[in-house]
């Protein structure tokens, strides 16, 4: 069956030509070297994010990441969420899955001193309406969705039930892209406008522990609300996972460019400082149109 996958694509491929989302090589979705980018570890990056301060009477609630929002990675978001190359969805489904997996450990044992330890809810950040309408879905639910999964798989599952789930839990109205404001812009924007869902009963909520997820961490100020909004009803966020975090202003990316294979028509490896004023990792006209584009809530 793979063989004839393989011709599938390649014949596909013909009528339909198709780029690496991330950087702009020929012929595949998202191609090996940007892939290895989220394939590491999660790792903690709330001290980037100013806002986290305000999550609550938990000044200490853990952000987790799987690499720097800059270049291919930054790229790579920007492609799914906004240019519609919803075709790396499963892809990055699986990883920040993969990066769950990793985490469970930490996670099981911060559910266990929560009130209600039974369940982890794992809860999208929301996105505007306007925002799921372009799209043509919820893409940051399908990522808690895979979340909840990996944390629920296991040996004994059928026995013991389900122990994570996720839920779409908060709902946000209107207000302006988030793209190009401040941290203070930011917070002010998102003002009440992060609310329950509809119909959800607050009482639902009340003692369980909640795992935020989200595609980028940038000041953070989205988050606050959230796990402001959730702790009135009495829920226990316990942490944000995203796929990518946002550096500070000046600081160095942990970024190193992926290897550029031969005869592949991206041209240059550039170094990591250059990447996010140049990303010359294929077309430079594509590396700057993809990578200068807002990224939109």
């Amino acid at each position: 069956m793979r063989p004839l996958r393989e011709t599938g694509r390649g014949l596909l491929g013909l009528v339909l030509p198709v780029a690496c989302a991330a950087c702009g090589a020929d012929d595949v979705a998202w191609c090996g070297p940007c892939r290895s980018l989220l394939d590491g570890p999660p790792w903690r990056c709330e001290e980037r994010a100013g806002r986290l301060d305000r999550m609550g009477t938990r000044p200490d609630v853990p952000a987790w990441a799987l690499a720097d929002a800059v270049g291919p990675v930054r790229s790579l978001v920007v492609s799914w969420k906004d240019r519609g190359r919803t075709d790396v969805t499963g892809d990055l489904v699986r990883a920040l899955a993969a990066g769950a997996r990793l985490l469970a450990p930490e996670l099981t044992a911060a559910v266990a001193v929560c009130p209600t330890p039974a369940r982890l809810l794992v809860v999208p950040v929301p996105s505007t309406a306007a925002a799921r309408r372009r799209r043509g879905a919820d893409l940051v639910a399908l990522l808690a969705g895979g979340v909840a999964e990996a944390l629920d798989d296991g040996p004994g599952r059928q026995e013991r039930g389900s122990r994570a789930r996720a839920l779409v839990a908060l709902r946000r109205r209107g207000g302006r892209d988030q793209v190009g404001l401040g941290r203070r812009a930011r917070a002010d924007n998102l003002a009440g406008r992060v609310r329950l869902a509809r119909g959800l009963d607050p009482a639902e909520l009340d003692g369980v522990p909640v795992l935020l997820v989200d595609d980028i961490l940038t000041t953070g100020a989205t988050a606050a609300q959230c796990q402001e909004v959730l702790a009135r009803a009495g829920a226990v966020v316990i942490g944000l996972l995203v796929l990518a975090s946002t550096p500070p202003p000046g600081a160095p990316s942990t970024l190193a460019p992926p290897p550029v294979a031969p005869g592949s028509r991206r041209f240059g490896a550039a170094a990591a400082g250059d990447l996010d004023r140049s990303h010359d990792l294929h077309s430079g006209t594509r590396a700057r149109t993809v990578d200068s584009a807002p990224l939109r809530r």
